[in-house]
């Protein structure tokens, strides 16, 4: 075991001491695709507002992809973003219609890691983050999204360089990030960037990681 490997595992026992060990039931991998898609450059409320406004305007992805652009990007408008993602949102659903002949990811929970992730890759606009969410939340596979949470906060534990980049940082930890723990690594510490952890004035008297985390700029 390499030592950024132990040091995710016990960054991960700490957190799970302090907020247990979350699980989540599977979700539908083309509706994680698309909220996932949803969510880029946007708070995860306005994200997850913007999702149901368009599936409740829409019965099916089917029917969302027969539609107008200008209908999606009406249904999505206050998430942000709503001409690039409608436009984005549409693409992916063309190129998985020409690929797979319907509307459905879920061949991706039969795939190999790897083969899912590859597959995932070959999709307009689909980065290593939201490959990363799709396989995790959606199939249960072994990966590690680096969302704005997660990036900031490995990188004020030097797990990673301070000037990694989100994909960079993912490059780095998803190979080593400890059997079984992706899940509840990614979101414990998705809750702890919410709660304590925070870009300016963190309270680093209350974190759980203060004993392990070597951010210059530690309050406490």
């Amino acid at each position: 075991m390499s030592s950024l490997s132990r040091r995710l595992g016990q960054v991960a026992e700490r957190l799970a001491a302090a907020y247990g060990r979350p699980r989540r039931r599977l979700s539908d991998p083309l509706d994680t695709l698309m909220e996932t898609i949803l969510s880029q450059n946007t708070s995860d409320r306005n994200s997850e507002r913007a999702f149901r406004s368009l599936k409740q305007a829409f019965p099916s992805w089917g029917a969302m992809a027969r539609a107008r652009p200008r209908s999606v990007e009406q249904a999505i408008r206050s998430g942000g973003l709503a001409r690039l993602k409608s436009r984005r949102l549409l693409a992916v659903l063309g190129a998985i219609a020409a690929r797979e002949g319907r509307h459905d990811l879920r061949i991706l929970r039969r795939l190999e890691p790897g083969a899912a992730a590859e597959r995932l890759a070959g999709l307009p606009g689909v980065g290593p983050k939201t490959r990363a969410c799709v396989l995790l939340f959606a199939c249960g596979h072994p990966a590690f999204p680096v969302d704005t949470h997660v990036h900031r906060i490995v990188r004020r534990l030097g797990l990673v360089p301070e000037a990694a980049t989100a994909e960079a940082a993912h490059a780095l930890l998803e190979p080593e990030v400890p059997a079984g723990r992706a899940l509840d690594l990614h979101l414990n510490l998705i809750r702890l960037g919410r709660e304590l952890c925070r870009p300016r004035a963190p309270h680093c008297a209350l974190c759980p990681l203060r004993r392990v985390c070597r951010f210059p700029g530690r309050t406490a």
